[in-house]
């Protein structure tokens, strides 16, 4: 199983550092299980990171490497796929973001015997929606965002126990994905997840939106008590998951991972400065300084990952094909990008290592990031600078806040970055560094 937080931060989960929201279940999870502290999310924003996490690909080849209406194609190869090839039953619920009702991309057609959820990451935004889809299906709410009946997520949680429960009662291996749209704004959650937080937290005063609720995020009154809250109930929901697996004797033979898919937002009323969603790294969601894109990763399975463990291996999201191919001895996609961590996680074999990691983001001028070794190297306003444009240079075992810009004293690194940056990209009709107003 591979539950997706959405927007939370490394530093959002008590395990990671978190002081203020309760997350007892996850860092419960830490505890039974390995906890890693150099992995990374496959984009700092939504659907490139979920186009990695699928693909096995960083962003310099995935299909979809930055929000936009691009899908998924027929030729793309995603994870539930490579799993429906060694026997397993595949569900996914929560948010989808790689392809629209119509489209190839959708998960049915990508892999998964059962969807349950929002295709639109941008309806994703709404916790009362009046529909969400059932495999290819509608599944209507009617008056829900008036009358505010269903809390989605509840919905989403439901279904993933009950297709556990199904699942459980046959001998036919799983693999679930609960793409949990917590805690992405809108600020929106049931009072009894609130309450807690009412008095303990100090607020700075509401978040209005004056369009609100016909366009862009909801307005609320104690916006940090939301957002805390928010937190916990996905919290709780990881428990509830946990709990199933254990009752049903699953757990054994179930290796369940839990992340995030990018830094903290400020969007919308979220606070990531009081709550220090990013700890000591510099960036939040948007940038590709480490803020944006360190993210957690918890792995339980008991009798096989040794409890209370931790690893400093150098991963990020594109790595979980190759990781469930070596762990079911089945091939990944063949233009994967990914090395599986398997050895890292049950402490045996040799684990390989990447000679880098790349990222490319196309908003806000255009941004590469390249981590090779402790050396991490990001350039700002690629669409103007062009692909000879300056790096920043820093060196994240001195300096993992990215405080002190080494380019002039390492110049020789510039043309080393170059044709890292150069390799690892391929061309994309959809992305690409031109103007957006459409010139070279």
């Amino acid at each position: 199983m591979y539950i997706l937080a959405d927007d939370l931060g490394i530093n959002d989960f008590g395990c990671y550092g978190q002081k203020i929201m309760k997350t007892p279940r996850i860092d419960q999870m830490a505890k039974e299980g390995m906890q890693f502290f150099n992995h990374y999310s496959g984009s700092t924003v939504c659907a490139p990171t979920r186009s990695c996490l699928m693909t096995g690909q960083h962003t310099g080849r995935t299909r979809i490497r930055g929000n936009s209406k691009a899908h998924l194609k027929p030729e793309d190869v995603t994870v539930a796929e490579v799993l429906k090839k060694a026997g397993y039953a595949t569900g996914c619920v929560g948010k989808w973001g790689l392809g629209e009702a119509g489209s190839p991309g959708i998960p049915n057609l990508q892999g998964f015997d059962f969807f349950f959820g929002y295709l639109n990451q941008s309806r994703a935004h709404r916790f009362y929606p009046d529909y969400v889809w059932r495999n290819q299906k509608k599944e209507h709410y009617p008056g829900n965002p008036t009358k505010r009946e269903t809390y989605i997520h509840d919905n989403f949680t439901r279904e993933g126990l009950n297709w556990i429960e199904k699942q459980g009662k046959t001998d036919e291996p799983f693999f679930l994905y609960m793409a949990y749209t917590l805690s992405h704004v809108d600020l929106d959650v049931p009072d009894d997840s609130m309450k807690p937080y009412l008095e303990a937290i100090k607020e700075k005063g509401p978040y209005k939106n004056p369009n609100s609720p016909q366009k862009g995020y909801r307005s609320h009154p104690t916006p940090r008590a939301c957002f805390a809250g928010m937190t916990s109930r996905l919290d709780r929901d990881v428990g509830k998951i946990l709990d199933l697996v254990d009752k049903l004797g699953l757990a054994k033979n179930t290796i369940i991972m839990f992340s995030s898919d990018n830094g903290p937002t400020p969007a919308g009323g979220a606070d990531p400065d009081y709550f220090d969603g990013n700890g000591i790294y510099k960036g939040i969601k948007r940038d590709l300084y480490e803020g944006g894109i360190r993210a957690p990763l918890i792995a339980r399975w008991p009798g096989k990952i040794k409890a209370a463990s931790r690893s400093n291996h150098i991963s990020a999201h594109w790595d979980l094909m190759a990781t469930v191919s070596e762990l079911t001895g089945t091939s990944p996609a063949p233009d994967h990008t990914g090395i599986s961590f398997l050895p890292s996680l049950l402490g045996k074999g040799e684990q390989q290592s990447h000679d880098h990691l790349y990222w490319e983001f196309y908003e806000r001028g255009g941004k590469q990031a390249i981590r090779k070794g402790d050396i991490k190297a990001v350039r700002l306003d690629r669409i103007k600078s062009g692909a000879k444009g300056p790096w920043e240079i820093y060196d994240l075992s001195s300096d993992p806040s990215e405080k002190t810009n080494l380019a002039s004293k390492h110049p020789e690194l510039q043309a080393v970055f170059n044709k890292l940056a150069n390799e690892a990209a391929t061309e994309s009709t959809l992305f690409n560094w031109k103007p957006r107003g459409g010139k070279k």
